[in-house]
C-alpha cells in the first residue's frame, strides 16, 4: 500500500506522513506541484496549509488535478478539505467562530471513516475558515458546535474531507481514522 501526502504547506504535514508510516504504509511527502501523471500511489492525502490557503486555488498547486484525474481515493485535511469543497462546487469561507485546540465533534454518519468509533470525539482544530456549503454529491459526516461540516464524503467516489486534524496526538482515535482511509484505499485497489 502506497499513500502520498501532498504538501500544501501545513504545519503538521510531517505528522500525516508519520502516522501513515507508523501504520505500515509506504508513504512520502510530495510537492503540490507534482504532475498527476507521475503520481504512483493507491491514495492521496491533501495536507493542511497556512491560513486561508484552502481558499486560494493557486496556492493549492495541482490538487484539483489529483481530485479530478488521479482516480484515487483522496482525503483532504483542513485546507485540503476546504479546497476540495470549493473545487467541486461547494463553498468555504470565514468561520463564524474559528476553532483552535480541542473541540468536541459529533459523528452524524459513521460511514467508512468513523465506523466503530464513539459518537463524540475530542478533535484538534486549527482553522479560521470552514466549509459552509457541501459540494454537489457530498454528505456531511460530523459536526461540532461551531462548525457544521467537520467531515464530508462524496456519495459515489472515494473522496473525503476533514476539517479537524486526525494526525495530531490530541485527536481521539486519529490513527483509526487514518486506518479507515487506508482500508478504503485497499478496497479501491481491488476494484
Amino acid at each position: 500500500m502506497r499513500i502520498l501526502v501532498i504538501d500544501n504547506g501545513g504545519q503538521w504535514t510531517h505528522r500525516e506522513w508519520r502516522v501513515l508510516r507508523d501504520l505500515g504504509v509506504e508513504t512520502e511527502i510530495v510537492p503540490n506541484t507534482t504532475p498527476v501523471d507521475t503520481i504512483k500511489a493507491d491514495g492521496l492525502i491533501l495536507s493542511g496549509g497556512s491560513p486561508r490557503v484552502g481558499l486560494n486555488a493557486e496556492a493549492m498547486g495541482k490538487c484539483g488535478d489529483y481530485i479530478d484525474k488521479s482516480g484515487l481515493p483522496v482525503m483532504g485535511i483542513c485546507a485540503g478539505h476546504q479546497f476540495m469543497a470549493v473545487h467541486l462546487g461547494g463553498t468555504a469561507g470565514p468561520s463564524k467562530v474559528p476553532e483552535f485546540g480541542k473541540v468536541l465533534m459529533t459523528v452524524d454518519d459513521e460511514d467508512d471513516l468513523f465506523k466503530g468509533l464513539p459518537d463524540v470525539l475530542v478533535v484538534w482544530e486549527s482553522h479560521n475558515d470552514e466549509v459552509v456549503q457541501l459540494p454537489p454529491g457530498f454528505r456531511s459526516l460530523a459536526h461540532s458546535d461551531n462548525c457544521q461540516i467537520q467531515a464530508m464524503r462524496h456519495e459515489n467516489r472515494p473522496l473525503f474531507g476533514l476539517q479537524f486534524h486526525p494526525e495530531v496526538e490530541h485527536t481521539d482515535n486519529g490513527y483509526e481514522v487514518f486506518q479507515a482511509f487506508i482500508d478504503v484505499c485497499a478496497a479501491h485497489k481491488k476494484e
